[in-house]
């Protein structure tokens, strides 16, 4: 197995349960946050949605600004309702597959950066880059899963059972 395998495989393992948490998000509460400090529920939940795409941005670009001079830079799609969430990951899905099945194993080990305002605030390989991603990925669903708690939303299974779904 190489390394576009691998990460083709991880990256199916982690879209049953990322969807099933997706799919819960409550509708009418965006601006829901736990405490002032944290994001609120909307941006939480679309960063988990749009996190597979990712892969492909380090895949198909060389950096991303994310405060470029002159203003600009990525703007993350609506997703005021549930529907239009989980399209959202979806698409961002169908993204990275297909950005992992035109890739090879020496373009994977290429430099990508990240940068705020033109200045390089990480530069890693880009196998490096999606790695973090999917640990990524899991920390901020494991956040989205305590925000449907507070919410009174069942909490789907992710690696195994929870309180709310015995049967995994």
């Amino acid at each position: 197995m190489n390394v576009t395998e691998f990460f083709s495989a991880q990256l199916e393992r982690e879209i049953g349960g990322t969807r099933r948490a997706l799919e819960r998000v409550p509708q009418g509460r965006p601006d829901w946050k736990p405490h002032e400090k944290s994001m609120t529920l909307g941006y939480l939940s679309n960063l988990v949605a749009t996190m597979p795409g990712w892969i492909a941005m380090a895949i198909e670009r060389n950096e991303l600004d994310l405060n470029p001079p002159g203003g600009g830079g990525y703007k993350p799609p609506a997703t005021d309702t549930t529907s239009k969430l989980v399209q959202a990951f979806d698409d961002s899905v169908a993204r990275a597959r297909a950005a992992l099945r035109s890739t090879t194993e020496a373009h994977l080990a290429t430099p990508w950066r990240l940068l705020v305002a033109g200045r390089t605030v990480a530069e890693n390989a880009r196998h490096v880059v999606i790695a973090d991603t999917f640990t990524h990925l899991a920390h901020h669903r494991g956040q989205l899963t305590v925000y449907l708690r507070l919410n009174g939303v069942p909490v789907p299974s992710l690696y195994g059972p929870t309180a709310d779904e015995k049967v995994f």
